[in-house]
């Protein structure tokens, strides 16, 4: 048995339910009748405008268009006989959230033509009730016309925008798994292939330690360089792996500045060309973290960010006109601030910090690119 949460309407949610509240107008309608008969009549077709109202909501398939047409019908009897208009605005919003593009042109149409009928008959035999109340009757007949068309058009976006996200997830998975895949390859081309040429130097070693110990020692020494070369190309594909080119953090920070409504500067050339990969990934890191910072605590207008690239040394500033922390040995504490400052030392680099109409964060880096041969060597 489904619980009372279940029926409602993925779209909708309580919207219909809410809509309900409106119920209480037309009694309005209806008692104001002399005739009893009137009454008893009225009073019904609320309550049968009320069950097919929940039910056309909470069923699917054909019995969607039976429940409907029972609508309709209601709503032209409550127009005609007691100039009671406004269940046409039930019939609009629900029409806008028919799923069939077929099923919402036909209903559309129908309810407008009938509703334009019915007004129009309202108005030919003049009903005092209709004619009392025409301004909200034309404002009525204008919903007729836009809420269906409104209210289905950003149904169609809800769902276009999740299958969207759907592909979207789809293509993420399909990029990890071929990552995957790539890592795979590339381990066994870089570890596999050398691991099992140090495993035949290493018994051809042990065979000759005793018969040939010259040539032995040159298998070791073989054994070694391998070791060294494999060291080597497992660190170029971690590095790799990781890569986080300074320019595209750049790109990254200035978006999320914007997002924040702070002006952004960038002063100097983002594109780092020599500059080891290593370095760029820490710069990046430290520069992401900075930014943030200035976008959570700073509550500056406006950020700085310029690069300075000497042969010795490449110094990174972030510079922004916040009310900046009121001790930096005290801000240097925190815990994004001392993982910059972890990660720069580890690259021999280093961070500073001064705070004056602002805050002026400084990261320096060596310019210093290991070449493959000395690190092989290392």
């Amino acid at each position: 048995m489904q619980k009372w949460h279940q029926t409602l309407h993925k779209n909708t949610g309580l919207s219909p339910y809410v809509w309900v509240v409106f119920f209480i107008l037309p009694f309005y309608f209806i008692f104001s009748s002399s005739s009893t008969w009137h009454i008893v009549a009225g009073f019904a077709m609320i309550v049968a405008f009320f069950v097919c109202y929940v039910l056309s909501f909470v069923s699917k398939g054909w019995p969607v268009y039976v429940w409907t047409s029972v609508l309709i019908a209601i709503s032209i009897t409550m127009t005609v006989v007691f100039g009671y208009v406004y269940f046409a605005l039930f019939l609009a919003f629900f029409i806008g959230n028919l799923k069939s593009k077929a099923g919402f042109f036909t209903l559309y149409t129908i309810h407008l033509v009938t509703t334009l009928a019915t007004i129009n008959y309202g108005i030919v035999t003049k009903n005092s009730w209709l004619l009392s109340q025409f301004p909200f009757v034309l404002i009525s007949l204008i919903a007729v016309i836009l809420l269906p068309v409104n209210t289905y058009n950003r149904n169609k976006r809800d769902q276009l925008q999740g299958q969207l996200e759907d592909a979207n997830k789809r293509i993420s998975d399909l990029v990890k798994m071929e990552e995957r895949h790539r890592i795979a390859r590339d381990l066994h081309d870089t570890l596999g292939q050398k691991l099992s040429l140090i495993g035949l130097k290493s018994d051809l070693a042990g065979k000759l330690v005793r018969k040939n110990p010259e040539q032995a020692l040159q298998e070791l020494s073989e054994v070694r360089q391998t070791a060294r070369t494999a060291l080597k190309e497992v660190r170029e594909m971690v590095t790799s792996m990781r890569g986080m080119r300074f320019e595209d953090e750049i790109f990254r920070v200035g978006q999320i500045l914007k997002a924040a409504q702070i002006e952004f500067t960038l002063e100097g050339n983002a594109k780092l060309v020599q500059t080891s990969l290593l370095n760029e990934n820490v710069l990046g890191m430290c520069l992401k973290e900075a930014v943030t910072n200035v976008v959570r605590h700073s509550g500056a207008t406006a950020c700085t960010v310029s690069i300075e690239l000497t042969r010795a040394e490449l110094v990174i500033r972030v510079k922004d006109n916040g009310v900046g922390p009121p001790v930096p040995e005290g801000y240097a504490r925190g815990n994004g601030l001392r993982g910059m400052k972890e990660r720069l030392e580890f690259v021999n680099g280093c961070l500073d910090i001064q705070s004056d109409n602002g805050t002026v964060l400084t990261m320096k880096v060596p310019n210093v690119i290991k070449q493959p041969l000395e690190e092989a060597n290392s």
